[in-house]
C-alpha cells in the first residue's frame, strides 16, 4: 500500500522535504527489514523530552514525582492511540499480509508506534525545533487536560487498589459492542465486580478508554454507596 502523502501531510500539518522518512515511519516491521522501529525509538525519546520540558516550565511548583506521573499520562500508549485515531493513521500504515488480514491497521500498539515513528521522521527531516512544534501541536489538548486534572492515578488503578485493599478479586472488563467503521470505532465495555455485585459500562474510541470510563463509573457508584 502506498500512503496518500499529501492527505497525511495536511493532517499532521507538516510537509516532508525527504518523503522517504515518512514512508519509513509508516512501514510496520511485518513488511520487512526496512521498517519504522528505529524511527519509533527516536520519536519516543524526543516525545518524552519535549513533554517533560513543557511540564517543567509550566508547573514550577510540581515535584519530581508529580512531573513524572503527568508526563506518563501524556505519553502513554492510550494517549498516542487517540492521536493516531484523530489522524486516521490506520489508513496510511503499510503492513505485511498477515498483519493486514488480522486487522493490524487498528491495533493500538501499531498505531501508537506509528505516531512515535512520525515524530522521529520529522526530527530527521527538519531537526529538533520542528519536531518539538509537532509534539506540542499533537499533544496540546492532552497536556492541558493533564495539567488541569493533576497527577492523579487513572480510574482503573484507583479501582484496583480499592478492591485489593479489601481483598476482593480484580474487576473483569468485557467488550460488549463495537460500532463504526474500522478507523472510527466506538467501543462499549462492561466492568464487573463480583463481590459488590456491580456491573458498570463505559464507552470510548478505544477499548482502553472505554475500560477507564467503566472503572470511573464504578468508583463513583462505590463513593455514592458509602
Amino acid at each position: 500500500m502506498i500512503p496518500d502523502i499529501e492527505k497525511l501531510s495536511r493532517k499532521i500539518e507538516y510537509t516532508f522535504k525527504n518523503e522517504d522518512f515518512l514512508f519509513e515511519a509508516l512501514t510496520h516491521r511485518s513488511v520487512g527489514s526496512t521498517n519504522n522501529e528505529r524511527l519509533e525509538f527516536l520519536g519516543d525519546s524526543v516525545l518524552n523530552f519535549v513533554v517533560a520540558e513543557q511540564l517543567f516550565a509550566s508547573l514550577p511548583k510540581a515535584s519530581e514525582g508529580d512531573l513524572s506521573r503527568l508526563r506518563a499520562s501524556v505519553v502513554k500508549k492510550e494517549s498516542l492511540v487517540e492521536i493516531a485515531q484523530f489522524l486516521q493513521l490506520g489508513e496510511f500504515i503499510s503492513l505485511g499480509s498477515g498483519e493486514l488480514k488480522s486487522g493490524g491497521f487498528r491495533r493500538e500498539s501499531i498505531l501508537a508506534d506509528a505516531v512515535e515513528a512520525i515524530l522521529g521522521a520529522v526530527l530527521r527531516d527538519a531537526g529538533f525545533d520542528e519536531c518539538k512544534k509537532m509534539v506540542l501541536r499533537l499533544c496540546k489538548t492532552k497536556i492541558e487536560q493533564t495539567m488541569i486534572d493533576g497527577p492523579e492515578k487513572d480510574s482503573k488503578t484507583k479501582l484496583q487498589e480499592y478492591l485489593q485493599s479489601r481483598r476482593y478479586r480484580l474487576p473483569e472488563y468485557n467488550v460488549t459492542e463495537i460500532k463504526g467503521k474500522a478507523h472510527q470505532q466506538i467501543f462499549s465495555v462492561e466492568c464487573i465486580i463480583k463481590e459488590l455485585k456491580m456491573k458498570t459500562n463505559g464507552v470510548g474510541r478505544s477499548r482502553r478508554i472505554a475500560e477507564q470510563e467503566a472503572a470511573k463509573v464504578a468508583i463513583e457508584s462505590i463513593e455514592l454507596a458509602k
